[in-house]
């Protein structure tokens, strides 16, 4: 049995976790700061960290208190140091190295954005990784900050072969919430509304899917691109007279059709990759994949040939269980990983080529 300590703080939520042999979550607590974001629109990354400071001990401190036991009972510890917000991020990391030259327990780096994949599996019955079966999976990573595809290989190879241009899909819905004038963050609120509206009342464009009549470049073919949703919402807004005067019913009908025009493109791209690839399973995983329209879209209209894995909405949203879960396997292989080198960990902002995933199935 091992015993992982995970800390989060890769943007707005302080989160600590106790997961067992990197699948059963003993103990959990998350600190959100919507409530400190919301008057900006969005997060600041100063006063991120300054709310993680407030919030990293206690966090950990109930986590673990949760699990029912002790720091002296963890094998490891493991933090997001990146992809992230650099202010946001130094905070949990300089917290895990104070707990780790303290309690001399190794320290290991974790990568945000495969993190969510992994996500994905926790808490399941099993872990489904040595199943060859599943090979090529195709993993769609949707949040704030990222919509891409990633191909994994069931020799633990893997490569990102799709990815926004510019903005996000959770990027989208929170500046079309702005602009809306729903609040924040733009998510959750966007489907809210959109469950009241008519999502075929209004027909927003779906950029790189060649529904305009024009070939998509072959670079493009499984990109996405969310900045001319957007556009289109705003001359949509104006040609009402304003976002203030979309209300009511039609502003209800707005939001489904908006909502709707980015679900289509996920799934779109997303399965033509997958049939593409010969991809035999698929994951959706990330912040957005709390919502509800896509996942209903992504399991009712996926290939029947692929099984699909969608993330449970609590590991979707930023969580340390998905960071201590996945750092199980660096643990395991600390034969061929060096852990020695936790202390001289750093922050980093951008996500890194991806070439290789950490849970892989066949430890030799």
């Amino acid at each position: 049995m091992a015993l992982i300590l995970g800390i989060e703080t890769s943007c707005d939520e302080t989160a600590a976790a106790i997961v067992e042999n990197g699948q059963t979550v003993l103990g959990s607590a998350v600190a959100s700061q919507i409530a400190r974001h919301a008057p900006y629109g969005g997060v600041i990354p100063e006063l991120a960290a300054r709310e993680h400071l407030t919030a990293i001990e206690h966090v950990t401190k109930a986590a673990i208190r949760e699990s029912g036991k002790s720091i002296k009972d963890i094998d490891a510890i493991a933090v997001t140091n990146g992809p992230g917000l650099i202010p946001a991020l130094l905070v949990g990391l300089n917290f895990a190295k104070g707990l780790s030259m303290s309690y001399d327990i190794p320290l290991i780096g974790v990568n945000h954005f495969l993190a969510h994949i992994y996500g994905t599996f926790i808490d399941s019955a099993t872990l489904p990784f040595e199943d060859e079966s599943l090979y090529p999976m195709l993993a769609l990573v949707v949040s704030g900050g990222h919509t891409a595809l990633v191909l994994i290989s069931k020799d633990g190879s893997a490569r990102m072969v799709g990815g926004t241009v510019d903005d996000a899909a959770g990027e989208a819905f929170d500046k079309a919430a702005k602009l809306l004038n729903l609040g924040y963050p733009g998510g959750p609120v966007i489907e809210k509304a959109g469950a009241k509206g008519n999502a075929a009342k209004y027909h927003f464009p779906r950029s790189f899917t060649g529904t305009t009549g024009k070939a998509v470049d072959v670079q493009n073919r499984f990109n996405f691109s969310f900045s001319g949703v957007k556009t289109s919402l705003l001359y949509h807004c104006k040609k009402a007279g304003g976002p203030d005067e979309v209300k009511d019913q039609e502003l209800y009908d707005t939001i489904a059709s908006y909502q709707e025009a980015i679900v289509d493109v996920l799934c779109t791209k997303t399965f033509d990759a997958a049939k593409h690839f010969n991809a035999a399973s698929l994951v959706l995983c990330g912040g957005v994949a709390c919502n509800s329209p896509l996942r209903q879209r992504f399991e009712a209209t996926a290939p029947q040939n692929m099984r699909t894995f969608v993330a449970q909405k609590k590991y979707c949203t930023d969580n340390a269980s998905m960071v201590a879960g996945l750092a199980w396997h660096s643990l395991e292989n600390a034969e061929k990983e060096d852990l020695s080198k936790g202390l001289l960990l750093d922050a980093y902002a951008r996500l890194p080529e991806i070439t290789r995933i950490p849970f892989n199935f066949k430890k030799a």
